[in-house]
């Protein structure tokens, strides 16, 4: 089995609502720190925890020019999740044709 260790990281930034929605966000584009937790009844320290666990896990990237910080979505972690969802997909559609053709055989018994 491939290591997918990186995938954890991943899926458990993926797994809260708000770091879905700030994704979903900067799917649009790049958008500021100040733009990105306007939506949110939050405070700022609060929210840049999620901004912090979405840049360490890699999805997203942060740069400061002045006073700002822009994020920006990184989609070299998505290849990541892209490939071992294809992976999932070809093991449960080979188990589902698997099944399919011992239904098929049984009902072939049975007549």
């Amino acid at each position: 089995m491939e290591n997918y260790q990186q995938l954890d990281g991943i899926f458990q930034a993926l797994a809260d609502p708000t770091r879905r929605a700030v994704l979903s966000r900067l799917g649009q584009g790049p958008a500021s720190i100040s733009d990105l937790a306007r939506p949110f009844d939050m405070a700022l320290p609060s929210f840049m925890k999620h901004i912090r666990f979405l840049e360490g896990s890699g999805l997203i990237q942060t740069h400061k020019a002045g006073r700002v910080r822009t994020c920006a979505i990184d989609k070299r972690q998505f290849a990541a999740v892209e490939a071992w969802l294809a992976d999932q997909r070809a093991l449960w559609e080979g188990r589902a044709d698997r099944l399919e053709q011992f239904v098929i055989a049984e009902q072939d018994k049975a007549k």
